[in-house]
C-alpha cells in the first residue's frame, strides 16, 4: 500500500485514504483521520440513521410523504425534475443511495431530524463526521458551513454495514444491496473489472474541487472496505483520474498478494 501514498504525495490536491481487509483486520490508511468535506458521501450515515430510527419504531419505511416543489433542489438525482406527489419513505432512500437524490436526502433529513442523525453519528462512533447543513443549501453554503467525514469514519460505516453491528441483518443488508446499484462507477470501481461491480456496494460524492468515494467489497479475494477522499483539486476531472487509478492500485495489490 506504500506505493498508493507514494502515488498521491505527487498529486494535486490533499488527499486522505483508508484501507482495512475485513476478515485478518489489516489496515494502511494516510491521513485517515483528517476531517474532509463529505460531499453526498454524508448520505451513507444518514441511511444508517434513517433505518436506526426503523428499527426503534419512530419511523415506517412504507410511509407516504409529501414532496412539494419549495422542497425540491437540483443537483444529484432526479426527484427535482417531476411535479409535486407523495412517496413512500423506501423510495426515498432508493433514490437517495442509487442516483444520490437531493431532494431525497433533504426529506430524509426532516424525517429524521438533523440533531438525531448527528446524535447517532456519535453512537456508531464517527469522530470527523458532522451533519452541518442539508444538501444544496446554497445560504450556510456561502458561509462556509460545509458537512464533514474522514476516511476512516465512512470505511466505519461500510464496515458496520458488513458487521451487521449497529442494524440488524435485514436493514445492515438491504442498505448493501441498494449501495451496490449505485450508478456512480467512475472513481473506485471504474478500472476493476465489471463482472465484480456487483459485489462493490460504494457511495461517493463530488463539490466543486472535492472527489470521495468508500466502498465496500465483498469480492473473490475476501471482505474489504476501501475510502479514498481529496480536496483542493485543481479541477474535478484530475480528481476522478486519481482516485480511479490509486483504486486500480489497491486492487491490483489485492489480486497478487491476497490469498
Amino acid at each position: 500500500m506504500k506505493e498508493i501514498k507514494r502515488y498521491l504525495d505527487g498529486r494535486l490536491g490533499e488527499y486522505s485514504f483508508y484501507f482495512e481487509d475485513l476478515d485478518s483486520g489489516y489496515s494502511y490508511g494516510l491521513d485517515e483521520n483528517k476531517q474532509m468535506p463529505s460531499a453526498s458521501c454524508i448520505k451513507l450515515p444518514i441511511a444508517i440513521a434513517l433505518f436506526k430510527e426503523v428499527e426503534n419504531g419512530k419511523i415506517n419505511l412504507d410511509e407516504k410523504v409529501f414532496i412539494s416543489k419549495e422542497e425540491m433542489v437540483d443537483g444529484s438525482g432526479i426527484l427535482f425534475e417531476f411535479d409535486e406527489r407523495e412517496y413512500s419513505i423506501r423510495e426515498l432512500v432508493v433514490a437517495m443511495l442509487v442516483q444520490s437524490d437531493n431532494t431525497a436526502t433533504n426529506k430524509i433529513i426532516d424525517i429524521v431530524g438533523m440533531e438525531r442523525i448527528n446524535e447517532i453519528i456519535k453512537e456508531l462512533g464517527l469522530q470527523q463526521t458532522e451533519l452541518n447543513r442539508k444538501i444544496r443549501d446554497v445560504e450556510l453554503r456561502e458561509k462556509g458551513i460545509a458537512n464533514y467525514s474522514s476516511s476512516l469514519d465512512l470505511s466505519k460505516c461500510c464496515k458496520i454495514l458488513h458487521n451487521k453491528s449497529y442494524l440488524n441483518e435485514e436493514n445492515s443488508t438491504f442498505i448493501v444491496n441498494v449501495l451496490k446499484r449505485q450508478q456512480v462507477r467512475n472513481k473506485i470501481p471504474f478500472y476493476i473489472p465489471k463482472k465484480e461491480w456487483t459485489n462493490i456496494a460504494n457511495k461517493s460524492g463530488s463539490l466543486n474541487g472535492v472527489e470521495n468515494d468508500t466502498a465496500l467489497m465483498t469480492v473473490s479475494k475476501g471482505n474489504f472496505v476501501f475510502t479514498i477522499m481529496s480536496k483542493q483539486l485543481p479541477n474535478n476531472v484530475y480528481g476522478l483520474v486519481t482516485i480511479s487509478r490509486v483504486a486500480k492500485m489497491m486492487w491490483d495489490i489485492i489480486e497478487t498478494s491476497w490469498l
